[in-house]
């Protein structure tokens, strides 16, 4: 009996699957890839700084106070900026609550860190993602390094912690909703603002406001009066209810300063573009776009936030340090893909635009704080950072400590810290008097007498000059029956006794 062949020939069996693509050619993996990339790498910046004392207690120690008071079910009071003062009475930020399960696992400067880091990050996803279905895999790529190395982030990344990390994927992915129209959705991403910080009210109106322009009227007018309404509760009942001076703590970075209302309005043209710093941070905030960004209709969403920092008398709202442009590089790169998208540019052209984003990107890299990461003294640990670690464990954990600025949130954790010398003074930040300075209370003072790193604030000593500090210092100990426990390269720590 004759069998039969059952194999079949070579040309009919099924195919092999095919290898998996490599993640950056996977439109889905892509987005994720990056930001999972961008968060060590702020990571790493953030926590070595800490490490190098490069943090301060203003501004990481006073968001770690409140942070701790949430975590402990209790109110947001922060000794550092000053006595029994409630934090939401400085800035309306209940959205940091958020962060207080994750801090009680972890209770650390560093879950902080961490955090900002992820958040920072995670802004990136819905930009690359829509980069990546409009105009291709290469412009997600690019997206993603031309936001998550744009100075805006690096600045914020490398400074402290701050509650507008929060609103930054927020307002990344309510841009996603708003490109492809899903216009309640983006009102969904947009509507937390609110509860970050009391100007954003103002940014949630701007959304309002294109989804009027672009999509059903109603519910963008009904969107941008929420947003107006709810900066001016918060602004004018709600912050000045928690702060102690009974009014906005930061209204005086908005004074009237020519005396009438028609003046001011009168002089806005000119008093955003001068001094200098201004019209250079102006052209900055859209430089990674190639200003490109600046012919999308999306670019109406940065204006509230470029307006009250342009008007302010605050010069440090004016430069490129600080945390003030994150919120911006969304918006900024957002509106890039906006106006590629509807141009449709030809393939030359399109390469031609995403080289020059990535020229300015690299450009712009070294001039801010990401490219600490490779710079040698970044990864030296040097002998007055361990000076500062063996004196600063000689503090018990629950003590009261008068710290230097750069040495508070080393404490902050696990200490009640307060500023050394003292401020603010009576909780006000730009009006207190010498003569006011109260005596110290704190068991403990550790003072440091030597300069620190510049970046980002000016060089010298903060809050008062080191003459003015030493004076204190030695004031405490001769008047406050304060005893000096140890002196070493610079810092002097102090333990108040009984008086005799």
């Amino acid at each position: 009996m004759r069998t039969i062949d059952t194999e079949l020939p070579v040309a009919a069996t099924a195919r092999e699957p095919s290898p998996p693509a490599p993640w950056y050619r996977r439109p889905a993996l892509v987005p994720w890839a990056w930001a999972a990339a961008l968060c060590v790498l702020y990571a790493t910046v953030a926590v070595r700084r800490h490490q190098l004392l490069r943090t301060t207690g203003y501004d990481l120690g006073i968001f770690e106070q409140a942070v701790r008071a949430y975590a402990g079910l209790r109110a947001p009071v922060v000794p550092l900026r000053g006595e029994g003062f409630n934090l939401l009475g400085d800035h309306f930020h209940p959205l940091l609550a958020a962060l207080a399960p994750f801090y009680r696992l972890w209770p650390s400067p560093l879950c902080l860190l961490l955090a900002q880091s992820a958040l920072l990050a995670l802004a990136v996803v819905p930009l690359a993602r829509r980069a990546g279905r409009v105009l291709g895999p290469a412009a997600a790529h690019t997206v993603a390094a031309g936001y998550g190395l744009s100075w805006g982030i690096a600045s914020a990344a490398a400074f402290d912690f701050h509650e507008v990390a929060l609103a930054v994927p927020l307002l990344s992915f309510c841009l996603e909703a708003l490109a492809r129209r899903r216009w309640r959705q983006a009102v969904a991403w947009a509507a937390p603002l609110l509860l970050v910080k009391e100007d954003l009210g103002f940014t949630l109106a701007a959304v309002g406001a294109y989804i009027a322009l672009k999509g059903p009227r109603k519910l963008g007018l009904a969107t941008a009066a929420a947003g107006v309404l709810g900066s001016l509760l918060e602004i004018k009942v709600l912050l000045p209810a928690v702060n102690p001076g009974g009014g906005y703590a930061h209204g005086g970075n908005l004074e009237d300063i020519h005396g009438s209302l028609l003046a001011t309005l009168a002089h806005a043209p000119l008093d955003v573009l001068r001094p200098e710093a201004k019209a250079v941070t102006l052209i900055l905030v859209f430089a990674p776009s190639a200003l490109l960004a600046l012919r999308s209709p999306l670019a109406l969403l940065a204006v509230p936030t470029l307006g009250w920092r342009l008007l302010s008398e605050n010069g440090f709202h004016w430069g490129t340090s600080f945390h003030y442009s994150a919120i911006l590089m969304p918006v900024v790169f957002a509106g890039l893909v906006d106006v590629l998208g509807r141009r449709a540019p030809d393939r030359r052209e399109l390469r031609g635009v995403l080289a020059s984003v990535l020229a300015v990107t690299v450009v712009l890299i070294p001039s801010f704080p990401l490219a600490q990461v490779v710079q040698r003294a970044t990864w030296r640990t040097t002998p007055h950072v361990e000076a500062a670690r063996v004196l600063l464990a000689r503090i018990p954990d629950g003590a009261t400590v008068a710290a230097s600025n750069r040495l508070a949130p080393q404490l902050t954790a696990r200490c009640a810290v307060v500023l050394f010398p003292t401020f603010p003074v009576g909780g006000d930040l730009y009006g207190y008097s010498p003569a006011r300075i109260p005596a110290p209370k704190a068991e403990w003072i550790v003072h440091d007498a030597r300069a620190p790193e510049a970046w980002p604030y000016p060089s010298g000593h903060w809050p008062y000059p080191l003459a003015r500090q030493e004076a204190e210092l030695a004031e405490a100990e001769r008047t406050y029956s304060y005893e000096v426990v140890a002196r070493r390269d610079g810092i002097t720590l102090l333990r108040r006794t009984p008086r005799s």
